[in-house]
């Protein structure tokens, strides 16, 4: 089963630096049938403008996962942790008991679009942590790469929920990402950049689907695109 979440029904949020949109209540967006999917609470897609940014403040007991489209991030916590987030790279920061950070755009000059989730933990009261990894290309590209799982896998980072992520892009030309959920699970498809089909249905940038007792999933662009999909329990 295949249930279609338009990307165009996403609530907003928009300042003179941020422009947001979520796929899930967030903020001032509040819809009740809209609280999450599994353990999966946030999806939200911002771009902020140049020299922009979100000043300290904090979190708690979340998985906090943040994926840079286009441009740079630059990201600041209270763990002593001071890096700059580009496309290709993860950062998993789990707030447990407690974490403050701060979230700016890197460059004076030039936007920064990305993807920040975030994960309900499987429990709460965990120490706080980042760490944040680099993906070369070629495990991206055509392929669906493993970035973040419970056990730490294949490479990818260790979280603290039954969830796994992948990631993945097609090249100018298109081509096909393919999927196998396993027994008992369902998915959760979101669509970075592109157009891409879902089986016969068009999904575009900012679309998502819902995918529940499907054995293989197949995902097929016909030019440059880059999805996620967020395999998680029932």
């Amino acid at each position: 089963m295949i249930q279609i979440v338009d990307g165009g029904d996403r609530g907003a949020t928009r300042m003179t630096w941020l422009d947001s949109r979520h796929s899930f209540s967030f903020g001032d967006f509040f819809d009740p049938t809209r609280m999450g999917f599994g353990p999966l609470r946030v999806i939200n897609e911002d771009r902020v403008a140049p020299g922009g940014g979100f000043p300290t403040h904090g979190h708690r007991d979340m998985e906090i996962l943040t994926w840079v489209l286009d441009g740079a991030l630059a990201h600041r916590d209270s763990l002593g942790s001071g890096a700059v987030i580009r496309p290709g790279e993860l950062q998993a920061m789990r707030a447990g008991t407690g974490i403050r950070h701060s979230e700016f755009n890197a460059s004076a000059e030039e936007p920064v679009h990305f993807l920040q989730i975030w994960i309900v933990p499987e429990r709460q009261g965990l120490s706080p942590g980042y760490v944040q990894k680099a993906f070369e290309p070629a495990e991206l590209d055509g392929r669906l790469q493993l970035l973040v799982s419970q056990d730490g896998r294949d490479g990818s980072l260790s979280i603290a929920q039954d969830t796994d992520l992948w990631a993945g892009r097609t090249g100018d030309n298109g081509g096909v990402l393919w999927h196998r959920p396993g027994a008992g699970r369902r998915a959760w498809l979101q669509v970075a950049r592109g157009a891409v089909r879902l089986g016969e249905t068009p999904l575009q940038a900012g679309d998502a689907a819902i995918i529940e007792a499907e054995e293989e999933i197949r995902i097929d662009a016909r030019a440059a695109a880059e999805v996620l999909l967020f395999d998680l329990p029932q």
